[in-house]
C-alpha cells in the first residue's frame, strides 16, 4: 500500500492530511489562497510530504467548495435552458418564499432567476407522465433552438423536458443534435431523473453552469499534482458523503455542492457514538448534523443560497437542488467572523469573516476588525505557540468594541464568544430540537480549528453531557476524506412501475459502471431504497426496500408516524426508486502508529504557508504572557491565565497536551483547563472533566451543574 492524502479546502485553512503505509498520519495546514485554491494545495500536500517519495502516493481524495461558491457567487458559465414548448417560462418566473426581513418588504425584489428568459428555448414535443409519447419530437424546432443559442454566443445548455424521468428517449435526441454545434450539453434524464419538474430543471441547470468549471479545475489539479511527481487517482467528495472519481464530478458537479462540510460529518460518525451531532467550526462557517446509527441524516433535496433561520433553509428561497447531501444546519459563524455593532449599538457577531486575507487583527495581516480568534486569545484560551498570534493587535480591535458598549475588554471578549456560541447552538436546535429529536442522549461530536473551544458550552445549552474531540480535530474533514467509501447514487422516478427489483438492479448496474466496478465484485455493497406516498398525497418518504410489499407498508407507515407524529392507513404507491452502490475505503488505521503524536504543522499566518515539526516527548511549549511550567514526570504542563466567569474572572488553569493528559492520576483533568493541540485547542470549563482514550480522543464529561 501507498500514501493517502486528503485535502480540505475551507474559506480560511486548507487542510492536508497523509497517511503512510503502517497508518500514521502527518498533518499540514496553511492559509487558503482564493486568487488561485491549487497553490494552497500543492503547499500543503509538499510540506505533509516532508521528503516522503510523492511516486508512492496512491489516491487523493479532496474536497472543494468550488461547485458552491460558483453558485453563491453567480461565477459559473452562462447556460441555455431547453425545455417543452409552453414551458420556457417555468424557470424565469420560479418560486419564491419572503421569509425572515422580507415578508415586511413591501418593496421586495425576488433574486434573477438562474437562467435568463432571454435565454430560454422551446422545442417542440410532449411525453405524459407514464413516458407515452404525445407529441413527437421535431428535429427542426431543436435545430432552430441550437441556431439561436449559438448565435447568443453561449456555451452550455440544460435539457429538461416535460417527463423526461418517464421516457427520456427525446431528451437523449434533443442532446445529440445540440452537440453537434453546443460544446457542453447536460440532462436531466443524465442528472437526476426524478419527478418534479422545477427542481430537476434547477439540478440540471445547475450541473450545467458549474460542470465546465468543476472540469477545467479538476484537469488543472491533476496536471499540477503531477508537476510535483503525484500521477495517484484524484477522487472527490459529493453531498452525500460518497467519495467518486474526478472524471464523474466533473460530469455530475451538481453532486459536490456540499463537498466540504460532508467530510467533517463522516469524521464525527467514526467516532465511535452511534448517535452523535457532528459539530464543525473552522474560520469561516459552522456546521451542524444528526448522526443516528451510525449514519449521518440524508435529505434528497437542499437549497442553496437560501434563507432561513439559524442554518436552516426555507423552500422557496435559493436554487433548489434534488440530489443526496448530508442534511447539515450552517451558519456563517467561524474564528474569522467579525464582531460589530449594529445601528441601535447591538453587539453581532458574523455572517461576515475575516477569511484568511486579511484574516483575524492578530495574525498580524492586516486585519483590524475584532474576530471570534482575537477574542479567543483575550480570553487566554489561545496562545501565540504553534501559531503566531499578536496579543497586541487583539487588544486593539477589541478595544474599539469595548468602549462604545461600556465595558472592560475582557468582558467584551467574552461576550463575542457568548454571542458565537449562542449562534452555533442555534444550529444545533434546527437539527434536533426542531426536528423532533432530543439531543440530550446524543454526544456533541467537536472539530475544526475553533470547534473544541466552543463544544463544552454548546452541548451545556442543551443539556448534553459528553463532547468527544477526536484525534486530528482541528483537519477532522481532511481526516474525514480517507474514510469515505467510494460510492454514488442513482435514482429514478416511476409511478408503480410493474417490476421494481428489475428497475431497482438496473440502477444498480449504472451506478457500478459509473464507478468502474463490475457489480458483483466482493466488497461491493448495494442499498436499495424507495419514495412512498399516500395516493392523493403529494409528498413521500424514502424508506429502505423491501421485496415484501407488506414490509414495506409498514417502513413507510413507521417512517410517517415518525416524521409527521400521527398514525395513517390507506393505500400507498412507490414514487421513486433509488440505489447507493459504494466500495469500502480502507479506514484510518486505529493502530499505535496511527495515533502516535505526527508531525504538527507550525502556522505562521505571516508568510502563508504551513510547515511540519516533531513534537518530541516531553517537549515544552511556550506559552501565552504570565504563563509557568510545572514538571510532571517525563511531561511538562504549562499555566497561564484564562477567562472564566465561574472562577469571578481571569484564572491561572493548566494547559495540556494530549500526552500529558496521559500522564494525569486516572486520565482525568478537571476543568478549569485548555488542552492544546497543533490544529486546535479545547477548552475544558469548570463543571467538566477531560479524558483521554486509547485511540487519542478527548472526552469531556459534564460533572457538575
Amino acid at each position: 500500500m501507498g500514501y493517502a492524502i486528503g485535502v480540505d479546502v475551507g474559506g480560511t485553512f486548507t487542510d492536508v492530511v497523509l497517511r503512510d503505509t503502517s497508518g500514521a498520519i502527518s498533518v499540514a495546514k496553511c492559509l487558503s489562497t482564493h486568487y488561485d485554491p491549487i497553490a494552497g494545495i500543492l503547499t500543503g500536500v509538499t510540506r505533509v510530504l516532508a521528503g516522503r517519495d510523492p511516486a508512492q502516493v496512491t489516491r487523493v481524495v479532496h474536497a472543494t467548495t468550488l461547485a458552491t461558491n460558483a453558485v453563491l457567487e453567480r461565477k459559473g458559465v452562462r447556460v441555455a435552458f431547453v425545455t417543452t414548448q409552453g414551458f420556457r417560462a417555468a424557470v424565469p418566473l420560479g418560486r419564491y418564499a419572503r421569509v425572515e426581513e422580507d415578508r415586511y418588504d413591501l418593496r421586495f425584489t425576488p433574486p434573477p432567476p438562474p437562467v435568463a428568459a432571454g435565454d430560454c428555448f422551446e422545442v417542440v414535443e410532449r411525453i405524459s407522465a407514464r413516458g407515452a409519447v404525445l407529441t413527437p419530437l421535431d428535429p427542426d424546432s431543436v435545430r432552430r433552438a441550437a441556431a439561436a443559442i449559438t448565435a447568443r454566443g453561449i456555451g452550455s445548455a440544460a435539457v429538461c423536458l416535460l417527463h423526461a424521468y418517464a421516457n427520456p428517449a427525446h431528451e437523449r435526441r434533443v442532446a445529440e443534435i445540440l452537440r453537434e454545434t453546443i460544446p457542453a450539453v447536460v440532462t436531466s434524464s443524465e442528472t437526476w431523473p426524478e419527478l418534479r419538474e422545477y427542481e430537476r430543471a434547477t439540478t440540471t441547470i445547475m450541473s450545467a453552469y458549474i460542470g465546465p468549471l468543476m472540469a477545467s479545475y479538476l484537469s488543472r489539479l491533476r496536471e499540477r499534482l503531477a508537476g510535483i511527481g503525484i500521477r495517484a487517482p484524484v477522487h472527490v467528495m459529493e453531498s452525500s458523503g460518497g467519495v467518486i472519481p474526478a472524471e464523474l464530478a466533473a460530469r455530475r458537479a451538481v453532486a459536490t455542492i456540499e463537498s466540504g462540510p460532508a467530510a467533517g460529518v463522516l469524521a464525527a460518525a467514526g467516532a465511535g457514538f452511534a448517535d452523535a451531532i457532528s459539530f464543525d467550526m473552522g474560520g469561516t462557517t459552522a456546521k451542524t448534523c444528526v448522526v443516528r446509527g451510525g449514519r449521518p441524516e440524508i435529505t434528497h433535496e437542499f437549497h442553496v443560497g437560501g434563507k432561513g433561520s439559524f442554518g436552516g433553509r426555507r423552500a422557496g428561497t435559493g436554487v433548489p437542488i434534488k440530489t443526496p447531501a448530508i442534511d447539515l444546519a450552517e451558519v456563517g459563524a467561524g474564528g474569522g467572523s467579525v464582531a460589530w455593532l449594529d445601528p441601535a449599538g447591538a453587539l453581532r457577531v458574523g455572517p461576515r469573516s475575516a477569511g484568511s486575507s486579511p484574516g483575524p487583527a492578530c495574525y498580524g495581516l492586516g486585519g483590524a476588525e475584532p474576530t471570534v480568534t482575537d477574542a479567543n486569545l483575550i480570553l487566554g484560551y489561545l496562545s501565540s505557540a504553534s501559531i503566531p498570534l499578536s496579543p497586541a493587535l487583539a487588544d486593539k480591535a477589541l478595544d474599539r468594541l469595548a468602549s462604545p458598549l461600556g465595558v472592560t475588554r475582557e468582558q467584551a471578549a467574552y461576550a463575542v464568544h457568548e454571542i458565537v456560541s449562542a449562534s452555533m447552538a442555534s444550529a444545533v436546535h434546527v437539527v434536533t430540537v426542531q426536528r423532533g429529536i432530543d439531543p440530550r442522549g446524543f454526544a456533541l461530536v467537536a472539530s475544526g480549528g475553533a470547534g473544541p473551544m466552543h463544544a463544552a458550552r454548546i452541548a451545556a445549552r442543551f443539556g448534553i453531557t459528553t463532547v468527544v474531540v477526536p484525534a486530528h480535530c482541528g483537519v477532522a474533514s481532511a481526516a474525514g476524506l480517507l474514510s469515505g467509501d467510494l460510492s454514488t447514487d442513482r435514482v429514478q422516478s416511476h409511478l408503480d412501475a410493474p417490476d421494481p427489483a428489475a428497475l431497482l438492479t438496473t440502477l444498480a448496474e449504472a451506478a457500478a459502471t459509473d464507478l468502474a466496478v463490475p457489480l458483483g465484485t466482493p466488497g461491493v455493497r448495494v442499498h436499495r431504497s424507495v419514495d412512498v406516498r399516500f395516493k392523493g398525497q403529494s409528498h413521500d418518504l424514502t424508506v429502505d426496500w423491501s421485496d415484501d410489499r407488506a414490509e414495506l407498508e409498514s417502513r413507510f407507515h413507521r417512517r410517517y408516524a415518525e416524521v409527521y407524529g400521527i398514525t395513517q392507513r390507506g393505500e400507498i404507491e412507490l414514487v421513486s426508486y433509488r440505489v447507493r452502490v459504494s466500495v469500502p475505503a480502507d479506514p484510518l488505521a486505529d493502530t499505535p502508529a496511527a495515533n502516535a503524536p505526527a508531525p504538527a504543522p507550525a502556522h505562521h499566518p505571516s508568510a502563508g504557508t504551513a510547515s511540519t515539526r516533531t513534537q518530541e516527548p516531553g517537549a515544552t511549549r511556550t506559552a501565552g504572557t504570565g504563563a509557568r511550567t510545572a514538571e510532571r514526570g517525563a511531561t511538562r504542563v504549562t499555566t497561564r491565565r484564562a477567562y472564566f466567569p465561574e472562577c469571578g474572572g481571569y484564572a491561572d488553569v493548566p494547559v495540556h497536551t494530549r500526552r500529558t493528559l496521559a500522564t494525569e492520576p486516572d486520565a482525568t483533568v478537571e476543568g478549569p483547563a485548555v488542552i492544546e493541540d497543533p490544529e486546535s485547542t479545547i477548552v475544558v470549563p469548570p463543571g467538566w472533566a477531560a479524558t483521554l482514550t486509547p485511540a487519542q480522543a478527548v472526552h469531556l464529561v459534564r460533572s457538575g451543574r
